[in-house]
């Protein structure tokens, strides 16, 4: 397989990637064979999957745009995968210029396409790092510069729990990260579910061990089991839904069946 010039030499680009296969469910160029195949096998059990991410991103981008009009100007995505149109920067300094943004994500191929991404931009940078080190994250040069903590910051935890399990205790991750925020900060979520899947739960099964397979598990949790993450915080209205459910720009039932599985949701600190 030839390596473009835009894939790391450090990747194994044989080994399928979560970023990389998100990145083809929106439809995006920077994925492998290997992730196309897992993607479509994914699809088999879940030909709606496409329609899950698309939700997914539109629901980030109306978050964005709420932070934005509450008055936050501080942004810290983590596990931001590979930029798309759309991405918080652009949404962020589009409702609220000068809104500084820095992106986390642990996957080589979407730092390196961040960093192209973001070259020229101002007030925006990419760090290598993991949700399950928050100090790492909060203790990086690019958040130092770039993020106040002593003032309120949307912290985006978009699509990147589910794939925590609970042994790695993504709680505890989440807490430590909460605890570092000034009080008015926002969480912003959406996590997996069985719940809303216009399928049995025996074939959304399928999809979810592919993911297995390519040792990434996907782990669908309970809408309560979601709302542990939001300890700490006061939820805002209309609190953790289905994701076109969340302030919808469009009527919710002109929506495709598949977008409203999972649950999304922002919370406010005190």
């Amino acid at each position: 397989m030839e390596r473009p010039a835009w894939a790391p030499r450090s990747i194994d680009i044989s080994v399928p990637s979560v970023s990389r296969i998100y990145d083809y469910y929106l439809g995006g160029s920077h994925n492998f064979e290997v992730d196309r195949e897992a993607a479509r096998k994914a699809m088999e059990f879940m030909p709606g999957l496409p329609k899950v991410m698309q939700a997914n991103r539109a629901f980030m981008r109306r978050a964005v745009r709420f932070a934005a009009d509450e008055g936050i100007s501080q942004f810290l995505d983590i596990g931001s995968g590979i930029p798309t149109f759309g991405n918080v920067h652009e949404v962020a300094r589009a409702a609220r210029p000068g809104a500084h943004v820095v992106y986390v994500d642990h996957d080589p191929v979407a730092v390196a396409h961040s960093q192209a991404v973001l070259r020229d931009v101002e007030d925006t940078d990419v760090v290598a790092a993991d949700l399950l080190k928050p100090q790492e994250i909060l203790a990086s040069a690019e958040v130092q510069r770039l993020i106040d903590l002593n003032r309120p910051v949307a912290l985006l935890l978009v699509a990147i729990l589910h794939f925590v399990e609970d042994a790695d205790d993504p709680y505890a991750a989440v807490a430590e990260l909460r605890d570092a925020l000034a009080p008015g900060s926002l969480l912003v979520v959406t996590h997996a579910a069985y719940e809303g899947i216009p399928l049995p739960v025996e074939r959304a099964e399928g999809a979810v061990d592919v993911y297995k397979d390519i040792r990434n598990p996907l782990i669908m949790r309970s809408r309560e089991q979601i709302a542990r993450f939001f300890e700490g915080y006061d939820m805002v209205e209309p609190g953790l839904v289905p994701m076109p459910m969340w302030r919808p720009d469009t009527a919710p039932e002109d929506e495709d069946p598949y977008s409203f599985s999972g649950f999304a949701g922002v919370g406010r600190t005190a």
